[in-house]
């Protein structure tokens, strides 16, 4: 039997957008804040990194494109669609992103995005980031699961879902054109009561 009575979202709406977006401190020092204009820059630096580009859909070609990017940003906050973060050292310049597209309050559930520029590779940066805003997604914001996807192809985002907790689910085919053609991908998730 179906029943007639409605399914309450799982996170009500108006829960991002009446707030601020938070700063989310690290272990190692580093924080998770808010894109700043002044962060432009690393934008652009970022599209133009080999192995940024090679596995995200990340093309800005001029500051004024990072610009309405960051602008983007915090719009989508607002409209409770996405929370993305610079990687950064306090008071610094950012060396990464972070956050959740996808968001659906209703439905409980977000993907992870993240990237991070060269100099800040392999120090386990994007595994502490990733705990951290699914710690945020699930414990403060109240979504019930999230999905972290990436090529089969690129093992690096595979250690780091392993290392943040995340089960690997499976793997969809021919699931995301990237440069070089359509790529499998594995997915991976994260649900309530896993941390």
């Amino acid at each position: 039997m179906i029943s007639s009575s409605r399914i309450p979202p799982v996170v009500p709406a108006g829960r991002m957008a009446t707030r601020d977006q938070p700063v989310l401190g690290l272990p190692s020092g580093l924080e998770l804040r808010p894109w700043r204009v002044s962060d432009a820059d690393v934008l652009v630096a970022a599209s133009q990194d080999p192995g940024v580009r090679q596995w995200n859909r990340l093309l800005v070609e001029t500051s004024e494109d990072a610009r309405r990017r960051i602008e983007r940003m915090h719009e989508r906050w607002r409209a409770e669609v996405s929370a993305i973060w610079a990687i950064a050292r306090p008071g610094g310049e950012a060396v990464g992103l972070i956050g959740w597209g996808d968001i659906d309050l209703s439905g409980g559930s977000a993907e992870v995005v993240y990237w991070i520029l060269p100099a800040a590779r392999g120090g386990g940066v994007v595994v502490e980031a990733t705990k951290r805003v699914s710690q945020w997604a699930l414990n403060d914001l109240g979504l019930h699961r999230l999905r972290l996807c990436h090529s089969v192809a690129n093992p690096a985002s595979c250690r780091v879902a392993e290392k943040a907790g995340y089960s690997l689910e499976g793997t969809m085919r021919s699931a995301l054109l990237h440069a070089d053609g359509w790529h499998d991908e594995h997915l991976h998730a994260l649900v309530q009561g896993d941390i």
